[in-house]
């Protein structure tokens, strides 16, 4: 029997970076990013009035200040250096497997896109259309689902594509919060620094406006979430789609794997914006706490990042290192994203055969 062979676009897509650390570019990235609905999920005239008016004009000259931080004069931002080196191996990997998945030869060929900025989705789609695929995969490098970062590439995409005439078969990844292979990379990743060398082992994940997570809930939070305490530190089918309940799920995977007592880590979350109360705890209030208790040591993962970028490399290492310094501590050691890593690519290419 002849095999049949088919044509398979992957696209991966990582959140975006400015062009460049200039105060301009980072104004453009802010404004891109921030005006997305699912973002700041307010009405579209006070969000572009509060966008483009008040917090990209003012806080562009901060945050390319912290971008020039990061960048390299050879490889620029770590987060799109990174998402290309991945882009790039994930292609010899799949090149590699012979053309043969299930019953079918398949050809693949894999893109990268930036949900914002540059390479943009719409010019991998423009792209990908000619090429008319049997198949598109969608991939998401975000491990837990958010409707802010998975749920804004997902509409991006399908509001490109609803603008074909011939559209392909397509599937997209939700999420990959507790895959084993990438639970197993974090680990090695962390276990590499020697766990008893730290007093304390910290779980710290993106945060987003409480809001958006009760929205991720059976009832949007109406009753759900008031009614369970703690009801993010327990996945199940009412809060499945929750992000600070997927990161849970990531961060007590982590610590099966390594045998980390409960009591020698916590689970918190970084970068807030505005006033409106985000998920909690803090990573900052929780630094201040532990280094009160004696704490001196501290190991942090950062499980939301799969590729290094400014929460990571700068929030994490240096901000979070000055403020722990402040209040008596010594050291904040940064586990690294999973970033190029073999094992990595190989469980990236596993979860894209799984959608063929």
């Amino acid at each position: 029997m002849t095999l049949k062979s088919k044509k398979i676009g992957v696209l991966i897509v990582n959140l975006g970076t400015p062009d460049s650390p200039k105060r301009g570019d980072v104004a453009k990235y802010l404004a891109e990013f921030l005006t997305d609905g699912r973002v700041i999920d307010i009405p579209w005239l006070p969000r572009q009035m509060l966008v483009r008016g008040v917090i990209a004009p003012f806080r562009s000259g901060s945050s390319a200040k912290t971008y020039k931080e990061i960048w390299s004069d050879e490889t620029g931002s770590p987060l799109l250096y990174y998402s290309e080196v991945l882009h790039k191996k994930l292609q010899e990997s799949l090149d590699q497997i012979g053309g043969r998945a299930s019953d079918v030869n398949h050809e693949f060929d894999v893109y990268l896109a930036m949900r914002y900025q540059s390479p943009s989705i719409a010019d991998a789609l423009k792209e990908m259309k000619v090429k008319q695929y049997d198949k598109i995969i969608v991939f998401p490098l975000f491990p837990q689902y958010a409707s802010a970062t998975t749920g804004s590439v997902h509409q991006k995409i399908m509001e490109e594509v609803s603008k074909w005439w011939e559209i392909p078969d397509m599937s997209f990844v939700n999420s990959y919060h507790d895959n084993p292979a990438m639970i197993k990379v974090f680990s090695n990743a962390g276990a590499a620094y020697g766990l008893d060398n730290y007093d304390h082992i910290l779980f710290s994940f993106h945060g987003l406006p409480q809001s958006q997570l009760k929205k991720a809930t059976k009832d949007h939070g109406r009753n759900y979430c008031l009614n369970k305490k703690d009801c993010c530190k327990t996945l199940n089918e009412d809060n499945k789609f929750c992000y600070s309940a997927q990161c849970y799920g990531t961060a007590y995977a982590i610590a099966e794997e390594l045998n980390i007592p409960k009591d020698k880590y916590t689970i918190c979350f970084q970068s807030r914006l505005g006033t409106d109360p985000w998920v909690q705890p803090y990573t900052i209030d929780t630094i201040k706490e532990l280094a009160a208790k004696g704490v001196k040591k501290i190991l942090c993962f950062c499980p939301a990042f799969v590729a290094d970028c400014l929460e990571t490399v700068f929030e994490v290492s240096v901000e979070y290192q000055e403020d722990f310094e402040e209040v008596g501590g010594e050291k904040i050691q940064l586990v690294e994203s999973l970033n190029d890593h073999p094992m990595w690519v190989e469980c990236v290419k596993d979860m894209i055969l799984e959608h063929v």
